[in-house]
């Protein structure tokens, strides 16, 4: 097969771009060490030794809760200490010693949980000095391997709230709480399920990790280069052709992988640089590929771990998250992808020669199934397998699929020929896919590597949910907030939108998430708006901060390989990601596009007419459409596009009228200059 695209000869890796050095820059999770000795043998034996008990339970049966818990904590904690050096002056090529006193350490903390929770239990609730001391030196090493292997702004957050449930009775009389002592606070935070174990480490420890190991093993069969490839013969001989190419692989590989600057990494390295040598400016070019990334964690079927915890927040089963996102995450692409062809026929620039394209049939029937995984994981979700079955028989089908292909072909070959030669041949032309041992291994390393920052994460939010449960804090914020804005739900909607970007740029997704479910839904869900949508309201915001200056990750990532200038990318990724922005407020008005009271007419209405104002919002924030828009008729467009996105059958009709009299207008100018 003439695979034109090959990713092995990347115009990054020939622009001399080190896209290793960005990622470590920019995602803290890319900063470990690997010592060449025997210590990372260890380190790799440990880690495959994590992914084969979860598995194991996921195949056989989860452990008692805390049980789960306390093991895959353990497992985290010992990696995160020999994987992350205490300072970025630390040895890399070797672990210090206090690194393995901190591994021996965060393994004791742990597995005294799983030995001796039963007597924890007999004494009913009354911890002795061991249990005591086990806790605050447990809550103090999660703490130090979450600053490790994030920053420390999330330890930082988690210290404020600990301080909150002691210092309550000196808060405002808005927050004031009795306050609570020493004991109390560590009994609640680390040696229950109401803390450090509480709910957002169970979803680590069950859903997340089984989807995280998904994603990096099927990884290794090469989907991530057949993605890009199967883009580019879907899309890359339009009008910007890379640009969309970049759009639909990286919103593809972003549901996977559920990281927004490993992504951009990740495809971008291919998709940037060929979006430059079309003719996109740089800016640009790293822009869109930042704002595609970062969409990737609000794309079903899989959605980062957010989803889960979402899921698991409102009770209801996690096939329900997903089905309710995908409008939403389908208006976010379809703005992009209107947007990026707008700026491609306003600067004349054209796709790729087709014969430099791969060929679609000949991709389908080399390589299609490497999708079989992707689509047998929507097929276990949607016929009511547990998330936590669906991504083991995914990760099953990963390594059997790719040989079973292979012995049909062998079966075909030898009723076609008998030339053994032939027949050979026809067997081994798919083994690049195959899941060796060494891809397994590899697989298995790099999955439950990327698990430490998510699991790091839950582990300290922890603290800020067992704050809220200890000292209702979350229903003391909601009624500020809601008090704060006068009960203007618009208002409400703006503080919350402001809170989460805010949180974003310093927490991972899933931290964010968590804390922002918990401090900020609460009061949109208290002046009406339903939980569906209130959970993805702060879910889309707190996403949104990988795109916002001043600590827009992702497009500072992108900017790197597009070796473009960091503020002028973010800026531009605000503005392609804008329908980002709108939708949630969209679908708070209108919760139909989340499917909560969903009546098939006016769903259908909402989704047509939000369509039709996405069209019009790429109008407006790019400046052309046909020939270029004259800034009064930007504002009008921007102001129809946002009639079509609120409910209601006047601004529908006004915006149509309008997006129908721009249209018109438009095509007569551009009549007129041809």
């Amino acid at each position: 097969m003439n695979e034109s695209s090959a990713i092995g000869s990347t115009p990054a890796e020939g622009a001399g771009i080190d896209v290793e050095a960005i990622k470590r820059q920019y995602d803290s999770e890319s900063r470990f060490r690997l010592p060449a000795n025997w210590t990372g043998t260890l380190i790799n034996v440990i880690a495959v030794a994590m992914a084969c008990f979860h598995l194991y339970t996921a195949s056989q049966g989860l452990l008692m809760e805390m049980y789960q818990r306390a093991i895959h904590l353990c497992f985290v904690l010992v990696l995160v200490f020999l994987l992350y050096p205490m300072r970025s002056q630390s040895p890399k090529n070797r672990i210090p010693w206090y690194d393995w006193a901190l591994a021996a350490l965060g393994a004791v903390v742990t597995l005294y949980m799983v030995f001796e929770f039963n007597a924890m239990l007999s004494r009913a609730g009354m911890p002795n000095a061991l249990d005591l001391t086990i806790g605050l030196v447990g809550i103090l090493v999660v703490m130090e391997a979450t600053r490790r292997v994030s920053n420390p702004v999330l330890p930082i957050i988690a210290i404020c709230f600990l301080f909150y449930c002691y210092f309550g009775r000196y808060m405002p009389s808005l927050f004031q709480h009795r306050g609570y002592n020493f004991y109390r606070i560590i009994n609640h935070m680390y040696l229950g399920t109401e803390g450090v174990f509480g709910t957002p480490l169970s979803v680590s420890a069950t859903f997340v990790f089984m989807f995280i190991l998904f994603g990096t093993i099927v990884e290794q069969t090469g989907l991530g280069k057949y993605i890009i490839d199967l883009s580019m013969a879907l899309a890359g001989w339009s009008a910007g052709g890379p640009a969309k190419v970049a759009v639909v692989s990286s919103g593809i590989m972003g549901t996977i992988s559920g990281s927004s600057v490993a992504n951009v990494c990740t495809t971008g390295m291919f998709t940037i640089p060929l979006m430059k040598s079309v003719g996109y400016q740089p800016h640009f070019a790293g822009a869109v590929e930042a704002v595609a990334s970062t969409g990737g964690q609000i794309m079903p079927p899989v959605m980062g771990a957010a989803a889960f915890i979402m899921a698991q927040t409102m009770g209801v089963p996690y096939l329900d998250v997903a089905l309710a996102a995908v409008v939403p995450a389908l208006l976010y692409y379809i703005a992009v992808i209107i947007q990026v062809h707008f700026e491609a026929t306003r600067l004349g620039l054209k796709g790729l020669p087709r014969d430099q394209l791969p060929r679609l049939k000949e991709l389908i029937f080399e390589r299609g199934h490497l999708l079989i995984p992707l689509l047998g994981i929507i097929y276990f979700l949607v016929s009511g397998y547990t998330p936590i079955k669906s991504a083991f028989y995914g990760i099953v089908m990963t390594i059997l699929t790719p040989y079973v292909v292979s012995l049909w072909d062998l079966l075909v070959a030898v009723d076609r020929t008998r030339d053994p030669v032939e027949v050979m041949r026809a067997f081994l032309r798919r083994s690049d896919t195959w899941m060796t041992p060494r891809k397994l291994w590899e697989g298995l390393v790099s999955g439950a590597r990327s698990s430490l920052g998510v699991a790091c994460a839950c582990a300290t939010v922890g603290i800020v949910i067992g704050t809220a449960t200890l000292t209702g804090l979350g229903l003391k914020l909601a009624h500020a907030i809601v008090t704060l804005a006068g009960g203007s739900l618009l208002l409400t909607l703006a503080f919350t939108m402001v809170a989460s970007i805010f949180l974003g740029m310093g927490l991972p997704t899933t931290a964010n998430f968590i804390v922002t479910s918990t401090m900020a839904a609460p009061a949109l869900i208290q002046l009406g708006i339903p939980p569906m949508a209130a959970y993805m309201f702060v879910l889309y915001f707190g996403i949104a901060a990988d795109l916002t200056p001043p600590v827009a990750l992702a497009a500072y990532a992108g900017a790197g390989i597009a070796r473009a200038d960091p503020i002028k990318t973010g800026i531009t990724a605000c503005k392609l990601a804008l329908a980002g922005f709108l939708v949630p407020y969209i679908y708070s008005y209108n919760p139909m596009l989340v499917l909560v009271g969903f009546s098939a007419g006016e769903f259908t209405l909402a989704v047509i007419t939000a369509l039709i104002g996405v069209f019009l919002l790429g109008m407006a924030t790019i400046g052309y459409f046909k020939a270029p828009l004259m800034l009064p008729l930007r504002v009008i467009a921007l102001a129809a596009a946002l009639g079509l996105m609120v409910p209601g059958w006047k601004s529908d009709l006004a915006g149509l009228v309008v997006g129908a009299g721009i249209y018109l207008y438009q095509s007569r100018i551009a009549a007129r200059r041809t």
